[in-house]
């Protein structure tokens, strides 16, 4: 039987309508084996910031459970919207938004087919609900990597909250696009300048890609944010924990415990 050919790895240039297409496709296929390896570490109501298993319960970064009661709260590239889940218990109103279809099936397969929250199919650019709609938004690793135009994100975000909402996502730390996205020691030297903003793309033979990822420096990260009229209130760099000893890609102890593999941005709408 003859395999698919591996992707190739590139730097290039990748427009909008190319990462959303290549995105949305690439997590509908690949969303039962994410659920697979990661489901177990994510849990299925548990708020997991990063690999380096930040747990809102303990982080708070949104608020305490006091501030989280009755305040609607708008997840972003949710996934299985497991993060949504936590905050529904906490006494929250979350909507659980995401590109993949697949991911949010895997959402209602969690809640045995009876979602207690709204799961919307939705492009993070182009947020379907209207201005100042919600208290608070979060996103843990979703969406904001995955868009050409990850502003107009920030500027949809502010759109749809409240004044003085805040806004509060992960993404990996932009230091680590200087280095080989490996677990191991190679994975320690730089290589690759922290300044080139070209994204990285896996396309197939003919040029087409199937998955994208886009790198912002930290100052593109404040900028996009000031300009969209949020404040940076704070900037969270998880530390690798000590009884972690499980890798989860690039991810590993080993380069956990010398460079930071995640940036948490912590924000207010003015």
């Amino acid at each position: 039987m003859n395999q698919e050919p591996e992707p190739e790895a590139t730097r290039r240039r990748s427009s909008p309508a190319e990462s959303s297409r290549a995105n949305r496709r690439w997590w509908d296929r690949n969303a039962d084996e994410y659920q697979a390896e990661h489901g177990e570490f994510l849990g299925d109501d548990r708020f997991v910031w990063c690999p380096e298993g930040l747990d809102e319960e303990r982080a708070r970064l949104l608020g305490t459970a006091a501030e989280l009661r009755g305040r609607t709260v708008l997840e972003v590239g949710a996934g299985a919207a497991q993060c949504s889940r936590w905050l529904a218990r906490q006494g929250a109103r979350p909507v659980a938004v995401d590109l993949s279809h697949r991911q949010l099936r895997h959402a209602v397969r969690i809640d045995a087919g009876a979602p207690s929250f709204p799961l919307v199919q939705a492009d993070a650019t182009a947020l379907p609900f209207r201005s100042g709609s919600f208290d608070l938004a979060c996103s843990a690793y979703g969406a904001v990597p995955f868009v050409a135009d990850s502003a107009r994100v920030m500027r949809e975000v502010r759109r749809v909250l409240r004044p003085s909402g805040k806004w509060v996502f992960s993404v990996t730390h932009p230091v680590r696009w200087a280095f080989p996205d490996e677990p191991g020691p190679v994975g320690l030297t730089a290589q690759n300048s922290y300044f080139d903003r070209r994204p990285y793309v896996e396309q197939d033979a003919e040029g087409r890609a199937e998955y994208v990822e886009h790198h912002r420096t930290l100052g593109d990260r404040v900028r996009e944010l000031v300009t969209a009229g949020f404040r940076l209130v704070d900037l969270v760099e998880p530390e690798w924990p000590a009884d972690l000893d499980r890798e989860w890609g690039a991810w590993s102890p080993l380069r956990g415990r010398l460079i930071p593999g995640t940036a948490i941005f912590v924000c207010v709408s003015d």
